[in-house]
């Protein structure tokens, strides 16, 4: 064929078979000497999935725009319709027995239904969302991924792209299931609760993309993605079927919502205790500072809520946010303020476009613009000019609660950024007009980092708790594959990541303390480079910067295979000139950047630190750490002050143009008065 072919199907009668191609066509072929009957071409973006009806009167074909055009075969393949109402690519669709239903799953994970009308003259199909009328409908075949006759077949930390294909065998009452883990499993059908029993079958090297069965249910046919290879299954007769699975009759297992041991993910090591407190945040508010204005008279408490809570460098649970302009000045957020730090007169200048606490920060890779992304019923992200202060543009309407992650790509025109949404929404835009470009479900799992690729403006990476994944922009959607580890790691959690010298080439740090080297979404080494998380990680030109919980920086060769040298973050190596006191030797080390001669290290402890390279560690920054501030008191005649925190710390600071904590003391009472008084 002329263009690279992504489905097929071959209608009922077995006479034609249709092809979907990759530039958006589809071709018709007879079955008996491969002749073309038509060749039709209604979209731009690929094919996805095709499927005749039952009854051989209409041809469905799912395009990566969205739809799905309705074709009538006797009519030499007339376009009747469309059927519209997905908002990502079209993934998979079945057919009614009765030919007057169809149901499809997109990108997004949404399942959908649409009634064919009775006329031959339709215009399209009519989307269904009454439940009862679904209810009666009898599908002609099952092989979507996402509905309650499938839920059991998600395993947990699983999300919509982990599982490729299904096809349910209503006589065997199974169904079989292609991963991208190189696994076709069996489990019996309906499968309606998660987590539910099954039998797993290896062989495929790489991601399995497809599997059906034979036409009298006695084989299963898988077929490889990177392997390149076809599997022919037997298929294992009903009676041997409970002894295949160890379970118990079919009624207990429906009661049943335990892991199979065979489940390749029950062996991820348990989370570090710093990473489990972070999962457990949440950005979700009863009241939000937009409420205020309208509940102030009847709710007068509840102001609290949204006015309360302001930190200083945020670096408790955030990440890589922290960075040089070029200039030499310091960039970094705290509360709802982005802050520019001028570190040799010791100023500060402010960005207060936000109306609530900014979680995530970056820098443009040409110029001193800066995007941070704050939390929010509506949350919003603003690019800024870190000379004028001023805002460039500002985007909203596609996350919820908050925005957590966001990087511009290397030409610095459109930026990618995760939401805090259950489904941690990824979406790429074109900044400059506001517009969105591509969007995507990431991760039922937080995602902690995204990075868009510096060689294909296309392509992205996203990491979190246990995964890592590949993204490449199809259309207005975004198609994922999750990194393949094999025999060489584990489904460890990914704190931070990069791209290395070559477009194929990742790594990211774990919260095992190694750095994973990935070709592709392959996983090709692991090396050993902190004790406890990498929670930072940046790229040189010629090498990679390092920092983790043990308060150590590490500057690595261009391959991971040497570490260059290590710098440990102690109160005994501060410069004369610091701005204040280091609250422990090897605080947790969260952000990292390079610029200017130096490293720039953020703590978990809300410390912001300048390490040269030849040794001495100057401390510019530094406030409370997580929890609220309540207790302050003024000194009566000197220019200083006291606060008390739930981080169970006792401070006192120069309200003179030094702007330094002079003292601080570790309170072992967990209880915390909201007024202090000084003598």
């Amino acid at each position: 064929m002329e263009e690279p072919i992504r489905c097929a199907a071959v209608n009922v009668d077995g006479i034609h078979l249709a092809l979907g191609m990759k530039d958006g066509s589809f071709t018709v072929l007879r079955v008996r000497d491969m002749t073309e009957v038509v060749h039709i071409k209604d979209r731009k973006e690929a094919i996805h999935e095709l499927k005749y009806s039952p009854d051989g009167t209409y041809l469905a074909v799912g395009c990566n725009d969205s739809s799905v055009d309705i074709y009538g075969v006797a009519q030499r393949y007339k376009k009747f319709g469309e059927c519209v109402g997905s908002l990502s690519f079209i993934t998979h669709l079945d057919w009614s027995s009765d030919s007057r239903y169809l149901q499809t799953n997109d990108g997004n994970g949404k399942r959908l239904f649409y009634r064919m009308p009775d006329s031959d003259s339709f215009l399209g199909g009519k989307e269904v969302t009454n439940k009862e009328e679904i209810k009666g409908v009898h599908w002609a075949s099952w092989t979507c991924v996402s509905g309650l006759e499938v839920n059991g077949i998600w395993p947990k930390y699983s999300d919509i792209n982990d599982i490729n294909s299904v096809d349910g065998n209503y006589i065997g009452q199974v169904l079989v299931t292609a991963d991208d883990y190189g696994t076709v499993k069996l489990f019996r059908y309906p499968c309606l609760r998660k987590g539910a029993k099954f039998k797993k079958y290896i062989g495929h090297s790489a991601h399995v993309t497809n599997v059906r069965w034979s036409h009298d249910y006695q084989w299963v046919i898988s077929i490889g993605g990177a392997d390149h290879s076809v599997f022919q299954w037997k298929f294992i007769p009903e009676r041997k079927l409970k002894d295949a699975l160890h379970i118990a009759p079919q009624e207990s297992l429906a009661d049943s919502n335990s892991d199979e041991s065979d489940s390749d993910l029950s062996d991820v090591p348990e989370l570090d205790s710093e990473i489990e407190q972070e999962t457990q945040l949440t950005y979700r508010r009863q009241v939000y500072k937009e409420d205020l204005t309208q509940l102030k008279e009847q709710y007068k408490e509840k102001q609290k809520i949204g006015t309360s809570k302001r930190r200083d460098y945020r670096g408790y649970d955030c990440r890589s946010n922290l960075f040089y302009t070029q200039i030499g000045e310091i960039v970094y957020h705290v509360a709802a303020v982005g802050v520019i730090y001028n570190r040799q007169q010791n100023t500060q200048r402010f960005y207060l476009g936000h109306d609530d606490d900014i979680l995530c920060l970056t820098i443009h890779p040409l110029k001193d613009y800066v995007a941070t992304g704050q939390v929010g019923r509506d949350p919003s992200i603003h690019i800024w000019d870190t000379e004028t202060i001023k805002p460039l543009s500002v985007l909203k309407g596609y996350h919820q609660y908050g925005v957590c992650a966001v990087d511009f790509s290397a030409d610095g025109k459109r930026l990618a950024s995760v939401g805090i949404d259950d489904s941690h929404t990824i979406v790429l835009w074109d900044w400059k007009k506001g517009e969105k470009l591509s969007i995507a479900r990431g991760s039922k799992d937080k995602i902690f980092v995204v990075k868009m690729n510096p060689y294909v403006p296309d392509k992205l990476i996203t990491a979190g708790i246990k995964h890592m994944k590949f993204w490449r922009r199809a259309g207005g959607g975004l198609i994922g594959r999750k990194g393949y580890v094999g025999t060489l790691g584990k489904n460890d959690t990914m704190m931070c990541a990069v791209y290395g010298w070559t477009e194929e080439m990742a790594f990211s740090g774990t919260s095992t303390g190694d750095v994973c080297i990935w070709r592709d979404i392959f996983l090709v080494k692991t090396v050993k480079a902190h004790d406890g998380p990498v929670f930072s990680m940046h790229a040189l030109e010629k090498g990679f910067v390092t920092g983790g919980k043990d308060g150590v920086v590490a500057l690595w060769d261009d391959s991971f295979e040497r570490c260059l040298k290590t710098y440990a973050i102690k109160r005994a190596a501060l410069a004369p000139g610091s701005k204040g006191l280091l609250l422990e030797d090897n605080p947790s080390i969260r952000a990292i950047s390079l610029g200017h001669g130096h490293i720039l290290v953020g703590t978990k402890n809300g410390e912001i630190l300048e390490v040269d390279k030849s040794g001495p560690i100057t401390l510019l920054v530094q406030g409370h750490m997580e929890g609220e501030v309540w207790g302050l008191a003024t000194h009566p005649y000197l220019p200083i002050c006291a606060t008390v925190s739930d981080d169970k710390t006792l401070r006192i600071w120069d309200l003179s143009p030094s702007h330094c904590m002079l003292a601080v003391r570790k309170l072992k009472k967990g209880k915390w008065f909201s007024d202090l008084s000084i003598d």
